[in-house]
């Protein structure tokens, strides 16, 4: 059965120095996250997230995972979000989901995937997932 969770969280992205000097010349960016996430999802967070910006205004993509630890539905443990996104000219495009088999404690064998919306400023998430 398909269960759904929602909330808020915040985001502390911080810029990572290139591994490589001709990332930054060519666009590229490398950050650390750092979550809290509040509601349904009590947990907090760390990931790695790398970016692309095009010539293009409003044009980008990026990847991250975030291992995720915490309280779901009372039920205490981790996992791993694999996020892939893409903005073209303004128009976001954005795939969370749970890595599969990455869930631990109580939260062993986790599946789902998560939509992020930003209002004012603001970071909601929806998570549809599934326990066994």
């Amino acid at each position: 059965m398909t269960k759904h969770a929602s909330g808020i969280f915040e985001v502390k992205v911080t810029p990572q120095k290139p591994d490589n000097p001709e990332a930054e010349a060519s666009n590229l960016a490398r950050m650390s996250l750092d979550k809290k996430f509040h509601g349904d999802l009590d947990a907090t967070s760390k990931g790695e997230m790398l970016a692309a910006m095009s010539e293009v205004k409003g044009s980008a993509g990026y990847v991250a995972m975030e291992r995720v630890s915490g309280t779901l539905d009372g039920r205490s443990g981790s996992f791993v979000l694999q996020h892939g996104g893409t903005m073209t000219r303004g128009v976001p495009q954005l795939s969370v989901t749970v890595v599969p088999d990455s869930g631990t404690g109580d939260l062993a064998g986790l599946t789902g995937s998560m939509t992020i919306k930003i209002d004012e400023g603001k970071h909601f998430y929806e998570f549809e997932y599934q326990l066994p």
